[in-house]
């Protein structure tokens, strides 16, 4: 079952295959990154930082200490079609965490 990842403002920003998988994908099916470390920190394709799980949202922390190159994660594959989560409501952000910004969100 998919696992669907939000901004603070409740709208569906990315998504899993399911909660154990290694990539992140957008609503487009297009992969913006993957799980290196098998926790909750992703990174882009390029291995720079990208946001964290927290919940089930997607969240950028305002400071990230560096943990080294990841590699190569390989190809994804095509996720196929995620469905519509629809919309998850209003949450605020913890504390060092902000949204992350729309521009990583592109595949």
């Amino acid at each position: 079952m998919a696992d669907f990842l939000f901004a603070s403002s409740g709208d569906w920003i990315a998504w899993r295959r399911t909660s154990d998988d290694r990539f992140l994908f957008n609503g487009d099916g297009d992969a913006i990154g993957w799980f290196p470390w098998g926790d909750a920190d992703a990174v882009n394709m390029d291995g720079d930082y990208l946001g964290t799980v927290v919940g089930n949202r997607l969240l950028r922390k305002e400071s990230q200490p560096y943990r080294g190159y990841p590699g190569y994660p390989g190809y994804p594959g095509y996720p196929g079609y995620p469905g519509y989560p629809g919309y998850a409501g209003h949450a605020s952000t913890p504390a060092g965490f902000a949204d992350v910004p729309k521009r990583l969100l592109k595949g």
